[in-house]
């Protein structure tokens, strides 16, 4: 039988895994709540980490708290940050709504292992305690929103901007090595005029250079902090120079310029920040599976779709047709959309279910953010590197679309109209025609006029 100890809490004694960093409180929650078995969010623990350091660093500056205290918070802080002792935070996401008992979690590990540093006893609560020392001048109601926009700032930053940038130039590369490769237009899954490859992947590289765009104001929005709003945003308990000693330091620490929220009632009472960050996530999410989808179908075949450009082949695409290739990546991408969206709109339905001084759904916000985050960033590399990186163009496929295409008639607007124009259109497809075949059979034009007329390469950059 595994070994306990007794921890106490406010509640009195707790058994607790002999060998946990966590004490009484965080072990209740764990008993409390048995529900998912997910746990919050790496990117989250490792902001509260963030956070608990920059407010024991706040409270000795103000005085309040001794340099080894100090010392011992920022550095098991500090390690929680580095990603050490994640496994000490069992908390399951579906939880307390506040946060509390991750709040309480990182306090009664941030104040064992500084007893461990010390050469105190775990759970003794020496030289430091969880709530007086690690919890000053704070609350759970403060806490946690703070965390909340600080890690998900960050992980923005660290983890999703540079995967799009990643996406955006391997799009752009593709665009710029194909923009004289004409290919025949679609609109409403129908031919329209020509354009070049290069062209139709510059407007996916456009929209991946939108969503830099977004991401970069997603972590403006979260920028706003509740940290010194504590129980109900009225401050108690706290030093009225705390909250901007904290952002300043977070804003060191991170390169992100973090500021005390400008009315501490709507910082704790209202999500509606990260409700738009929500937003932001799912548009992108929505642009990259559009993405996804049109490259799929623009492979599709070999011979009996599209075929305009080879995916590569990544894996066996069938446990029964021997030699079929799928496109996996896209698939993957256009799930990872899906998924995105749903979390989104948990998010914005949190963000509804806030009553009075706080919203009680911070820690689910916290993990769909930071699972939305995750799985953009991993799809957007993965299908950087391992599709979009391997396409090629079927030039051949190209160019023999574009010659058998109907729409080409629309060059010839300027010269015989649109009536004629259509008909000679409808002549051509009835009787298995080309464009030139009916024109010339006709007399409606003159062959070498003609020739320049249906040149597409005069159709993709029209003269002025």
């Amino acid at each position: 039988m595994s070994k306990h100890r007794i921890e106490k809490d406010s509640m009195g004694e707790m058994e607790v895994p002999e060998s946990a960093l966590y004490g009484a409180s965080t072990q209740r929650a764990v008993l409390n709540f048995p529900i998912s078995g997910q746990t919050m969010p790496e990117g989250f623990i490792r902001g509260l980490g963030l956070v608990k350091a920059a407010c024991a660093e706040a409270n000795q500056e103000l005085g309040k708290l001794s340099e080894e205290k100090t010392r011992l918070i920022v550095q098991a802080a500090s390690e929680v940050v580095e990603g050490q002792h994640l496994e000490h935070f069992p908390v399951d996401v579906f939880q307390t709504g506040s946060g509390t008992s991750s709040n309480m979690n990182i306090n009664e590990v941030i104040a064992n292992r500084a007893s461990q540093l010390a050469g105190e006893a775990i759970g003794s609560r020496k030289p430091v305690h969880p709530n007086d020392d690690c919890n000053m001048g704070q609350s759970s109601n403060d806490i946690v929103p703070t965390t909340l926009h600080v890690s998900v700032a960050v992980a923005l930053q660290e983890v999703l901007l540079p995967a799009l940038q990643h996406l955006e130039k391997a799009l752009r590369e593709k665009s710029e090595a194909w923009d004289k490769v004409v290919k025949i237009g679609r609109t409403h899954l129908m031919d329209a005029t020509p354009l070049t490859l290069g062209q139709e992947f510059s407007g996916y590289a456009a929209q991946v250079g939108k969503a830099v765009s977004r991401t970069k104001r997603a972590i403006e929005l979260m920028q706003e902090l509740a940290i010194g709003g504590t129980a109900v945003g009225t401050g108690i308990n706290c030093h009225p120079k705390f909250p901007s000693l904290v952002c300043a330091s977070l804003a060191e620490k991170t390169g992100i310029p973090f500021r005390e929220a400008q009315n501490h009632f709507e910082a704790q009472a209202g999500r509606d920040d990260c409700v738009e960050v929500a937003g932001i996530l799912s548009t992108i999410a929505a642009s990259l599976t559009k993405i996804a989808n049109d490259i799929r179908l623009l492979g599709s075949g070999p011979r009996s779709g599209l075929g305009e450009i080879r995916l590569p082949s990544t894996q066996p695409g069938s446990s029964i047709m021997p030699g079929k290739v799928n496109p996996v990546m896209s698939e993957m991408l256009v799930q990872a959309g899906i998924y995105v969206m749903g979390l989104s709109q948990s998010v914005a339905i949190s963000g509804r279910d806030g009553h009075f001084e706080l919203n009680v759904t911070l820690p689910l916000m916290g993990h769909c953010l930071h699972q939305s985050i995750t799985v953009l960033a991993n799809g957007a590399r993965t299908f950087a590197d391992r599709c979009v990186a391997g396409l090629e163009a079927d030039e051949e496929q190209c160019k023999e679309l574009v010659q058998r295409s109907l729409m080409l008639v629309t060059a010839l607007n300027p010269y015989i109209g649109y009536d004629q124009a259509a008909a000679v259109a409808k002549q051509a497809f009835a009787e298995n025609k080309t464009l030139r075949e009916v024109i010339l059979e006709k007399g409606l034009m003159e062959e070498k006029e003609l020739e320049k007329a249906l040149d597409p390469m005069d159709m993709i950059a029209p003269k002025a």
